[in-house]
């Protein structure tokens, strides 16, 4: 290993100013399996006496699907079992660690506040068969969760089943179709522009249609003469994403939604990049006749393992008898479950939806309110803009507009070094930065997007600033010192085709075999 690699940290300075030599790898414990852990007769746990009567196993079960213990099971103490999953949680990277700046993701910070809400007993506790009578709170929460999200994006009607912003899609576009049926005709095609999200295709064709791509315009967006010229009685819809990949905005939205609606299409709008335009801007005002919404980007529903999410689907009144039963509805002062609607489409999920999404995200609504909402928008696009204007004097700027939630360079300046944007992003884990969502958009080749979103400090956004400008620099200084990257994390660089296409799943150590 070099000098200079030796010296290189991930510990960026609240100055903004990289420094040298500031950081440390600390422990990074090299986990072993739990099989190769513990000794035979070491428990962890005690059991109180059983308090009601036992029944030998035999009674139960078939003698010959019994077994007396698991064959190479681990046997641990609890502090072996605590240790070990403590370690590995220490293996992964989460947004209460650092700056996630993964473009499109929204990948923010979740108010604790939401946590706790969730957690109030009356909530977490609830049983789906309980009576009506028993969770009048849990309805009247998702009937008002309901008109809080029409009255932000400007829809009639909102479902709030969606487990997904992806099963969100798949509904919008069932949806539409139920609608045009009813009309005397599916249709055949949806017109989907080429900075789509992959899923925008994917849930068009599941429903049936052909997908057909409209290419955006020279300013990055989608131009009304493209959309007319495609624009026929077999169309179905457009999928539109507004603010679309780019981080820009689709201004001439509404002249599209006149075109399409003109030959009896409809308008999908998707809505993952709502929190850009939260409080400022609202999709129902200008044509949108359906969108989802991605309670984990805007409204601070955990990702991943701290989920499930949630995908709510608002629609315009001429949607609403196709809308998923059953529907919360007030009744008097009694909230209901209606299930009574012949023209339904039926249940796209279990019961109501993921419940403890919708609370989380109802406490986000209710702990910001109209104006806080706003201001969510307001400072993403800040932010946004903030990196944009520090970084395109130092990486290539496609797009070099005004920008909402986020923006996205390329790589064309750092490529004559022969580094490319994966360098980039290793050599940032080097610096203690989760890398930007890379080679996305596909209409940006060697695209780096990058969303700040509104939940990180100008202090944040200045060290992340920083780090990129330097890794600019030791691209032309020392370029195999990126294209080497990472070298302070636990595993150096993988072959990424390799283990995508070849994983190694086996346990190399002694196997149990259950009977």
């Amino acid at each position: 290993m070099t000098d200079e690699v030796q010296r290189s940290t991930f510990n960026v300075q609240r100055s903004g100013d990289v420094e040298e030599g500031v950081g440390t790898q600390g422990l990074i414990f090299n986990e072993p399996l739990l099989f190769d852990q513990g000794s035979k007769g070491r428990v962890g746990c005690t059991l109180p006496e059983c308090d009601v009567p036992e029944l030998k196993p035999e009674r139960l079960l078939p003698r010959k699907l019994l077994r007396r213990d698991i064959p190479g099971f681990p046997e641990l103490s609890e502090v072996e079992v605590v240790r070990h999953f403590t370690r590995l949680s220490q293996h992964n990277y989460g947004v209460d660690l650092g700056f996630y700046p993964l473009g499109s993701c929204t990948m923010k910070y979740n108010p604790k506040i939401n946590e706790e809400v969730w957690r109030l007993p009356g909530f977490s506790q609830a049983h789906p068969y309980q009576p009506q009578s028993l969770i009048q709170g849990a309805l009247e929460l998702m009937y008002e969760l309901e008109t809080f999200l029409a009255e932000i994006s400007g829809m009639e009607r909102v479902s709030l089943q969606p487990a997904a912003g992806a099963q969100g899609e798949i509904l919008g576009m069932m949806l539409i179709r139920a609608y045009l049926e009813s009309k005397g005709s599916p249709r055949k095609r949806v017109l989907i522009p080429d900075s789509s999200h992959g899923t925008n295709p994917a849930s068009a064709a599941i429903c049936g249609y052909q997908c057909v791509q409209i290419k955006s315009g020279p300013r990055g967006r989608i131009e009304p003469q493209a959309v007319a010229d495609m624009m026929d009685e077999d169309v179905a819809a457009i999928m539109i994403t507004n603010p679309n990949t780019l981080g820009l905005f689709e201004d001439q939205i509404a002249d599209i939604a006149k075109i399409v609606h003109a030959k009896g299409g409809q308008v999908y709008c998707d809505g993952a990049n709502l929190n850009a335009i939260i409080g400022i801007s609202r999709p129902g005002d200008v044509g949108v006749d359906v969108l989802h919404f991605n309670m984990h980007k805007t409204f601070a529903v955990p990702h991943g393992g701290g989920g499930p999410g949630a995908g709510p689907v608002g629609l315009k009144a001429h949607l609403a008898p196709f809308i998923p039963i059953p529907v919360v509805e007030k009744k008097g002062k009694r909230f209901v479950l209606n299930e009574d609607l012949p023209s339904s489409i039926g249940r796209v999920r279990a019961f109501y939806g993921n419940f403890a999404a919708l609370v989380r995200a109802y406490a986000y609504i209710r702990s910001l309110g109209p104006s806080g909402l706003r201001r969510v928008a307001e400072v993403a696009v800040l932010n946004a803009n903030y990196i944009m204007n520090q970084l395109k004097d130092t990486y290539h700027l496609p797009y070099d507009k005004f920008c909402k939630h986020e923006c996205v360079f390329s790589d064309a300046r750092q490529l004559p070094h022969g580094v490319q944007t994966l360098d980039i992003a290793k050599r940032l884990m080097d610096y203690g930065f989760h890398p930007p969502t890379i080679y996305f958009p596909l209409i940006v080749r060697g695209a780096m997007m990058i969303e700040p979103t509104e939940t990180e400090s100008k202090e944040t956004l200045d060290q992340f600033i920083a780090a990129m400008k330097r890794i600019a620099e030791e691209a032309e200084r020392d370029p195999e010192l990126v294209r080497s990257a990472p070298h302070k994390t636990k595993v150096s660089r993988l072959d990424e085709v390799k283990a995508a296409r070849q994983p190694n799943l086996r346990w190399k150590g002694k196997a149990p075999r259950l009977p």
